[in-house]
């Protein structure tokens, strides 16, 4: 069914009533010598205390500028930011409060480059406690310190190495104990595991989940791994050139994907039995390229790699519709 203004409208009230973050027709565009780049346009979505909203896409979509955008990296283009109902922090981080910066902290994808090399692990998970005021003295920072380090499994002897000293899993241990050093409510994950072989990808998920019950986390989960998101994230969203294409439960998500991209995406996860392939949707083979994001095409920006492309899709951009409760797509296939 094709979506009424007031559907909108009734979505902002209870964003900004329940949730913990409510993102409101968001842009981030970047003005550059061959044009703009729309990273981010237009888009709406929400989080839910203490869940985790998936959002995929492959690299250039979008994803990680959306989180750099709510962390206040950048600034929005256009849009807002609502954090916890009645806070807009729209602004870049220089304007927001240190209050609202506690709350909402970030881990980056690669720990080897979000790490300072010339500090210690000490200084590393030290420096935001004197920042935010958190420790009394020095004496409660370095028993502190230890705590964080012990609480992601690390030695405390870790305490006066440097990050060149460890390995690329233990570097991201640091990096989610730096985060939570602060007792923040909403985590950003930028990928978090992509730079991870499989076994510490698993020891790591497994603690963020701990991590998210013990202290009632709610986190946006970045990531192009699909797989993943099954059995991590609440919701899941999917991102293509800037635009959101379908948004669902994971339940509903995995067993009745709508949009031609997500199917294509699906499809194309591997799997290792018969059940599981029987499971996935028909195999799509992707074809052409992704349009540069200086020169989108007009109509749908999916429509030159999509298997059911009709002829509305090169003229006119979908809008969202709503086909189950919590399910919406932005296609034109679900707005006849």
């Amino acid at each position: 069914m094709r979506l009424p203004v007031f559907y909108f409208r009734i979505l902002e009230v209870i964003a900004l009533t329940n949730n913990i973050l409510f993102v409101d027709h968001l842009e981030k565009y970047f003005f550059t010598y061959q044009g703009i780049v729309k990273a981010v346009d237009g888009i709406s979505f929400f989080i839910k205390e203490g869940e985790t909203f998936g959002l995929v896409g492959e690299s250039g979509s979008g994803k990680s500028t959306v989180a750099y955008t709510v962390v206040g990296m950048y600034r929005p283009t256009k849009g807002k930011i609502i954090y916890k109902g009645d806070k807009d922090i729209s602004q870049d981080s220089r304007k927001r409060p240190l209050a609202i910066k506690k709350e909402i902290q970030i881990v980056y994808q690669d720990p080897g480059t979000s790490l300072n090399p010339s500090m210690t692990i000490k200084d590393i998970l030290e420096l935001p406690l004197k920042v935010h005021n958190i420790s009394k003295n020095h004496e409660d920072r370095i028993k502190k310190v230890k705590e964080l380090l012990e609480m992601v499994q690390l030695p405390v002897s870790y305490t006066y190495k440097y990050p060149s000293m460890i390995g690329g899993g233990e570097k991201q241990m640091v990096a989610i104990a730096r985060a939570l050093a602060t007792n923040p409510s909403f985590v950003l994950l930028d990928e978090p595991t992509s730079a991870l072989d499989v076994s510490v990808q698993a020891k790591l998920i497994n603690m963020l989940i701990q991590f998210q019950k013990k202290f009632k986390l709610s986190y946006l989960f970045i990531t192009h791994d699909l797989s993943l998101m099954r059995n991590v994230a609440s919701r899941v969203a999917i991102m293509y050139l800037g635009k959101l294409c379908e948004i669902a439960p994971s339940s509903e998500f995995f067993k009745n994907p709508l949009h031609p991209y997500t199917q294509m995406l699906l499809s194309s996860i591997p799997v290792i039995s018969d059940e599981e392939e029987a499971l996935k949707p028909k195999k799509i083979i992707s074809k052409g390229e992704i349009p540069s994001p200086v020169n989108i095409p007009p109509g749908c920006s999916f429509h030159f790699r999509c298997h059911k492309k009709m002829d509305i899709c090169s003229c006119e951009d979908p809008i969202i519709t709503e086909v189950n409760e919590g399910h919406t797509v932005r296609c034109h296939l679900y707005t006849k």
